[in-house]
This record gives C-alpha cells, sequence and structure tokens, in this order.
C-alpha cells in the first residue's frame, strides 16, 4: 500500500485512517477529512488527520477524491 503525502490529501476527501488504539491491529476507519494535524510534507506511518467525527489518526489511503 501506497501511503498518500500531504500534497495528496485535502479538506472533504474520502479518507481511510489507523487510529493509535488500532495500530497494532492494522483496523482502518473510514471518513471525511475535516484537518491535516501533520505539518511536513510525508511521514513514514502516514499523515495525521481529523475526520469530520471528530476521530484522528493516520493516512493510510484515499478512498475518493
Amino acid at each position: 500500500m501506497n501511503i498518500p503525502k500531504r500534497s495528496e490529501i485535502k479538506p472533504g476527501l474520502k479518507v481511510a485512517i489507523v487510529q493509535k488504539k488500532d495500530q497494532r491491529s492494522g483496523n482502518l476507519t473510514k471518513g471525511i477529512l475535516k484537518d491535516i494535524l501533520t505539518k511536513s510534507a510525508t511521514h513514514p506511518h502516514g499523515i495525521k488527520v481529523r475526520l469530520m467525527d471528530g476521530q484522528a489518526g493516520r493516512v493510510k489511503e484515499i478512498l475518493e477524491q
């Protein structure tokens, strides 16, 4: 799986994230991106974001443009 860069994600996209509590299991949470929390252009584990429902985690894939 190719982890998206910060330049590839923007608010309003449907994304799959892994939350801190799910890092070991790898369970993905799907939702609409609200805020980008990571300032750097890339991160080895994914860019940290907040979803519309308030959940936060690292983006593993973009589901819909």
